[in-house]
């Protein structure tokens, strides 16, 4: 039986997310398994299709990464013959070919990645999906600071503090990933896409109205040479 761990968010008890990494190259697996740690997530690995099919019949994942060239079973065929489960699947292959894109994506696939692939693209995906299937927690509490994600509204002493779409969702995120090192790279990829041609810049500019708005000055804290980490709310 598969053990869920939980995560405790300042009072909000919430189940870990869980995702299966189905892949039998195992340096590609190992990267796959750091990044969604980094995320914050839950793991767990598989090397061949008919395990994988048994484990994404019969177990409970919030996400699948499905390598389509498998032993025994391809990621395709896997997909075909699922019925008992409705995870979203994101396809990891070295195909480029547009006839298997669009054929993964028909199977019902949420996305589909070509190797090789950056860390931080993967991660910046699968946090789309799970927000967009709605399998990340709705509503949060740090400290003073209560965020509604369904409502986007965000509270302080109970009193609503007024944030523009882009402090939301950075604040979302840290808060997600709290007592994680966060890069800039990372944040702009998670947040404005990668299809963002901006400066970097705008990073700091955000944070400092987050910690001007909510009074994050001593908890928003800047790594030097690297990013931002949001610590975790004093009991």
């Amino acid at each position: 039986m598969l053990l869920c761990r939980q995560e405790y968010l300042e009072g909000i008890v919430a189940e870990m997310i869980k995702i299966l990494i189905v892949e039998d190259d195992p340096n590609i697996a190992k990267l796959m398994e750091a990044t969604v740690a980094i995320g914050g997530y839950e793991s767990e690995l598989c090397d061949n299709g008919s395990e994988a099919f048994e484990k994404i019949e019969y177990g409970k994942y919030d996400l699948i990464l499905l390598d389509v060239m498998l032993p025994d079973m391809s990621g395709f065929e896997i997909m075909r013959k699922r019925t008992n489960t409705d995870a979203p699947v994101i396809f990891i292959t070295a195909k480029q070919e547009l006839t298997d894109k669009v054929r993964g994506l028909r199977l019902g696939a949420e996305d589909y990645i070509v190797k090789p692939f950056e860390a931080m693209e993967l991660l910046a995906r699968i946090e789309v999906i799970l927000r967009r299937v709605k399998r990340i927690e709705r509503v949060y509490q740090y400290g003073n600071i209560t965020v509604n994600v369904e409502e986007h509204i965000c509270r302080a002493d109970g009193e609503e503090v007024y944030l523009t779409p882009k402090e939301f969702d950075v604040l979302v995120f840290f808060i997600q990933h709290k007592d994680v090192a966060i890069s800039r790279d990372r944040l702009l990829s998670a947040v404005w896409g990668f299809e963002y041609e901006g400066e970097s810049r705008t990073i700091d500019i955000h944070i400092q109205q987050l910690r001007k708005k909510l009074n994050l000055k001593d908890k928003l804290v800047t790594i030097p040479k690297l990013g931002y980490r949001l610590e975790s709310a004093k009991e």
